[in-house]
């Protein structure tokens, strides 16, 4: 009698847990709100920051960075994701792309083409393919962006083939793109845009990722090839440290059909420390050089050459909520900056934020 009640009831719980399947709900509900505090100490008078910077770019002012709401599909062999947003990187980040495009993170549906693999093709407003730093400030070590992040695609529209290998170490992607960061293609640009990416993860401790893009940016008939390449490592040095180093170089043609290049790089390294559970720290140092003004245009007798040191801390008030606080300042080789109304050759401001994800 006992056998037999035993069976009828592992016979239950097997049927309960198969419904319990079936029943999952393959959409998945996520939120962001990013509200931050920035002090310029060359006090804008318009309250922003350096037109390269496009995250917590307003100064002495209470605002939102990012406040984010998504909607992710799962089941089988589709996904889906999309995701909305409101704040001043939007604001900013996106005034290139038409009104009701403005406020799209990521728009975009994937299908699996393999039964036996892990092969994706994906179309839409996807993340990019580029850079170990995102929009989402609780992803990245440092509370504000890197330079390098900042004049490198956060955003891409197109169709990618995606392949995971069977043991994870290996992620291979190639993309057909509208352009570098662009949802709306350029009036008159006909041109297709490239870009792929090789991530190796050698274990649990490394990441390597090579990312490139190739594209026309200008009118066809003025139409400049660009080639760009974006290197980075992601290294767990001991239990509570952790480097990234970056490098970023591209190239364009300095006209039409030119067998000259303008050539811009910028190298990162990003170390960060957790001596806590609730605590993390991170410095950042950075140089970004574009002396033919390609990404980001001054005007001056030597272009954008500038060194960066930032250092922050976090606070983790909870599991999904952190304090964080950095200072950063910026040095160039020319006077790109302004303090009191007066042209510099440096840039120093504070920053704090407050963010949850839920």
């Amino acid at each position: 009698m006992k056998k037999i009640i035993l069976t009828a009831l592992i016979a239950f719980g097997f049927s309960n847990l198969h419904a319990q399947e079936e029943s999952k709900s393959p959409f998945t509900f996520s939120g962001y709100v990013d509200v931050y505090y920035s002090y310029d100490f060359g006090k804008p008078e318009n309250h922003t920051k350096p037109s390269f910077f496009y995250n917590y770019n307003r100064s002495n002012e209470v605002n939102l960075n990012l406040g984010l709401a998504k909607v992710n599909y799962s089941k089988g062999n589709v996904r889906a994701n999309l995701a909305l947003m409101v704040g001043t990187y939007a604001q900013y980040n996106m005034s290139a792309e038409q009104d009701l495009l403005q406020n799209v993170y990521e728009a975009n549906v994937g299908v699996k083409i393999s039964k036996k693999h892990d092969l994706w093709i994906d179309a839409g407003i996807m993340p990019s393919h580029i850079g170990f730093e995102s929009a989402i400030g609780k992803d990245c070590a440092n509370l504000t962006r890197s330079i390098l992040a900042e004049n490198s695609p956060y955003y891409e529209a197109g169709v990618k083939i995606g392949y995971t290998s069977d043991s994870g170490k290996w992620y291979l992607v190639a993309m057909y793109l509208n352009g570098w960061q662009r949802i709306q293609k350029i009036d008159g640009n006909q041109t297709p845009a490239f870009g792929t990416q090789v991530t190796y993860k050698p274990s649990d401790r490394v990441i390597l990722n090579w990312s490139t893009y190739v594209g026309n940016e200008q009118p066809d008939v003025d139409k400049k090839w660009r080639y760009f390449n974006n290197f980075y490592g992601q290294f767990k040095v001991a239990e509570k440290v952790n480097l990234t180093t970056g490098f970023d170089i591209g190239s364009q043609q300095s006209a039409k059909g030119s067998e000259k290049y303008d050539v811009w790089f910028s190298p990162v390294v990003i170390l960060q420390y957790k001596p806590t559970d609730k605590i993390q720290l991170a410095a950042r140092g950075e140089y970004y050089s574009d002396e033919k003004g390609v990404i980001i245009a001054t005007e001056t007798p030597n272009g954008f050459k500038t060194y960066g040191f930032s250092a922050n801390f976090d606070y983790l008030v909870a599991d999904n909520v952190m304090f964080r606080i950095e200072a950063r300042n910026l040095s160039s080789k020319d006077e790109i900056f302004t303090k009191n109304n007066q042209p510099t050759d440096t840039n120093t401001f504070v920053t704090t934020s407050l963010a949850i994800s839920f």
